[in-house]
């Protein structure tokens, strides 16, 4: 299934909200986006660190699709690719109702793997208030719905750079859906 685009690529190497939009990232199997604070093979998300620092570190890549910044204008917030501290910014997929475990393959050689939901945080508040409720919702269940955006492991690596063509690849049924990591 081919339906999508990359829009921007960011990377940064402190443990900063936003991230730089740069003209490629290289994602590296197992490890992530070179460069970027959160890459490796154990979790380096500060949060997850101070609970358990052996955990697998299941948020490599950091996808989020520009569809996003469309409905936030909407809701009078003015949102670019990188201001959330996504590496990749995708259009023409609904990435957040992918099943864990869908490999989103981007031009001839990255693979990453969908390991979960981003689950925004009070960090998403301090860099514009009332963002951290746009960002969120609720089901007809009154579930939680989380929309800033999906985690990733990476499978394949290489260079990833804005116009680069996206193809989705399903798992295996039954789809698990996503959840926080």
């Amino acid at each position: 299934m081919s339906n999508g685009r990359v829009v921007s690529v960011a990377c940064d190497g402190a443990h900063r909200f936003s991230k730089r939009a740069v003209p490629a990232i290289e994602v590296a199997a197992g490890l992530g986006v070179k460069g970027d604070a959160h890459e490796g093979v154990m979790v380096k998300h500060r949060s997850r660190v101070a609970v358990d620092p052996r955990q697998p570190n299941l948020r490599q890549v950091h996808l989020i699709h520009a569809e996003l910044f469309e409905e936030l204008a909407l809701k009078g917030f003015s949102v670019g690719p990188a201001d959330l501290g996504e590496n990749i910014t995708t259009c023409g997929i609904d990435l957040p109702t992918l099943p864990r475990h869908t490999l989103i393959l981007i031009g001839h050689d990255v693979a990453l793997e969908v390991t979960g939901l981003r689950n925004p945080c009070a960090q998403i508040e301090r860099f514009k208030s009332g963002l951290l409720a746009a960002v969120l919702d609720r089901g007809p269940n009154n579930e939680l719905i989380r929309k800033a955006g999906i985690m990733s492991i990476v499978k394949g690596g290489g260079v990833v750079r804005p116009g680069d063509q996206i193809h989705i690849e399903m798992p295996p049924q039954p789809h698990l859906p996503l959840e926080r990591v």
